[in-house]
């Protein structure tokens, strides 16, 4: 069974074609500045699994058309995976907001597809361009399956007190103000892996409690008891909760107006800032890249250095606020960009965290690659590296939803 997964972003389409009798990749690949200069300027990343890849300049005025040449790259003669599109069984999508509407990935259908669009009020930057993905999929492979899989579904099984926010009850009513949380799909994938090796260790899996912490450009916390997400730091958007790339995170919403009435710009220009100049780069004046804040400290620049400290000091709160939200925890889980190839925000993160039991072993949290433990022997929390797989996520929930 081929499940071809499709993430279609305002200006780019991600791809993996993924065989799922053994879950392993035929081929992947990104095209990038979709519809910019008309498309002009546009490339197609292909890697084709056992072969060579390729970045190819392309002209790709619409998604239509960059979907076109991914089937073409996927069954051209010489170099593609398959013989023809027909023998890819469905096509799993990712849409980052299903409202309280979805709780589990759906198969598309007209009704489906018009409860996405009415979530675009929502997520007016996702939303529109995962239609744009669907609607161009219907057109390349009329009669094959297509499902959403949805990035605020697994934070549906969120309490009412942790969902819903201390704001007139109305707005919830009418409007659906309230807490949904994204990056569902990330924190589902990781939190299993690290069941499972919890319970390959004896501890009860339906009990267990772990804090997923996926971080990276965009950044958001999960606290999931036996499986199941009580909570999760993104709220009504994906602006709430830690420091991130260029988002500020939590912050007192009466800084909006007074920003506006201080400098006599417009709201959309402080909400803007807030979500595309703040975070690393507000704080350091330089960059949204970890990377380069690392380099700039080095330096001696203290506001790097500043940054930095605020990124993990806003994680280590809500750690402390999700072990007390499940009476404790088991295990903390870092991925993502920075979770998992930075040694330094997880040892600084983790050194404020041995009231709770946890011992970082800094050799094995400096070294190493890929899935792995970072705590000490005997630590009483456990700490793990656990690198992301959201479209195998997505790939196993389209085979069930097209089975059942």
């Amino acid at each position: 069974m081929l499940v071809l997964v499709i993430n279609s972003g305002s200006s780019s389409l991600k791809f993996q074609l993924f065989d799922m009798t053994d879950e392993s990749v035929r081929a992947r690949g990104t095209a990038d500045r979709i519809g910019e200069r008309g498309g002009t300027e546009a490339t197609l990343d292909y890697r084709p699994t056992g072969r060579e890849a390729s970045r190819t300049p392309v002209t790709l005025p619409d998604h239509a058309t960059a979907l076109a040449r991914v089937a073409e790259a996927l069954t051209d003669p010489q170099h593609g995976v398959i013989s023809s599109l027909g023998e890819i069984t469905a096509v799993g999508h990712r849409v980052v907001h299903g409202g309280e509407r979805f709780s589990a990935a759906a198969l598309i259908t007209p009704e489906v597809e018009g409860a996405i669009d009415a979530c675009a009020q929502l997520a007016p930057l996702h939303n529109p361009p995962n239609l744009v993905g669907i609607r161009a999929c219907r057109q390349l492979m009329p009669g094959t399956p297509q499902v959403a899989v949805f990035d605020t579904a697994f934070h549906q099984t969120m309490p009412r007190e942790a969902y819903l926010y201390a704001v007139p009850y109305a707005w919830y009513e009418e409007y659906g103000v309230r807490r949904y949380g994204f990056h569902g799909t990330s924190h589902k994938y990781v939190s299993e892996r690290a069941l499972d090796t919890l319970a390959r260790q004896g501890l009860d899996r339906t009990q267990a409690r772990v804090i997923t912490c996926h971080l990276g450009n965009g950044c958001s916390m999960s606290a999931v008891r036996g499986g199941i997400s009580i909570d999760t730091s993104m709220g009504f958007t994906p602006a709430e909760g830690l420091v991130m790339g260029t988002r500020s995170g939590d912050l007192d919403p009466a800084i909006v107006p007074y920003i506006v009435e201080r400098t006599g710009t417009s709201a959309d220009a402080v909400m803007n800032a807030l979500n595309k100049k703040s975070g690393l780069l507000g704080l350091s004046g330089e960059s949204n890249d970890m990377r380069d804040i690392h380099a700039r400290m080095d330096a001696g620049d203290s506001r790097a250095q500043l940054a930095f400290d605020i990124f993990c000091y806003r994680i280590v709160k809500y750690i402390g606020a999700y072990a007390a939200a499940m009476c404790g925890v088991d295990a903390i889980v870092f991925t993502g960009g920075i979770g998992e190839h930075d040694p330094q925000v997880r040892a600084q993160v983790c050194s404020h965290l041995g009231y709770l039991g946890l011992r970082l072993d800094a050799v094995r949290n400096a070294a190493g690659s890929g899935e792995r433990e970072v705590s000490a022997p005997g630590s009483r929390v456990r700490a793990f590296v656990i690198p992301t797989n959201e479209e195998l996520v997505i790939a196993r929930e389209t085979v069930e939803v097209v089975n059942a």
